[in-house]
């Protein structure tokens, strides 16, 4: 299995500073598909991350490896409507929230932080 989706929970900048890296590496390393899904309270940083235009975030966006940011949790934490102009997909097709199933199913093994 050669596809990765990194599941972003934790709101802690420097944890997902290791979500950014990890996914860059495995894209370096040839993976087939990589998938940045941004949950829980890691649906905060994207707006420091967008305003400060943090290179590692930029460089991930910019390869398309961030899939979506998690839009139940965006509301639930005030950030929705920000969320909504990044221009990276804001889903929430099981009860407002990513579906790891759908991952799953598209054959992409699932990587939690």
């Amino acid at each position: 299995m050669n596809k990765y989706a990194l599941f972003a929970f934790n709101g802690n900048a420097m944890c997902f500073v290791h979500v950014l890296l990890n996914a860059l590496d495995l894209k370096a390393r040839g993976a087939e598909a990589v998938a940045v899904v941004i949950e829980g309270e890691a649906v905060k940083l994207i707006q420091e991350l967008e305003t400060s235009k943090n290179p590692l975030y930029m460089k991930a966006k910019e390869q398309g490896l961030i899939d979506c940011i998690c839009k139940a949790c965006s509301a639930k934490m005030g950030v929705l409507e920000f969320n909504e102009t990044t221009g990276i997909p804001v889903t929430g097709d099981m009860s407002g929230h990513p579906s790891m199933a759908d991952y799953l199913e598209k054959g992409y093994q699932i990587i939690t932080f």
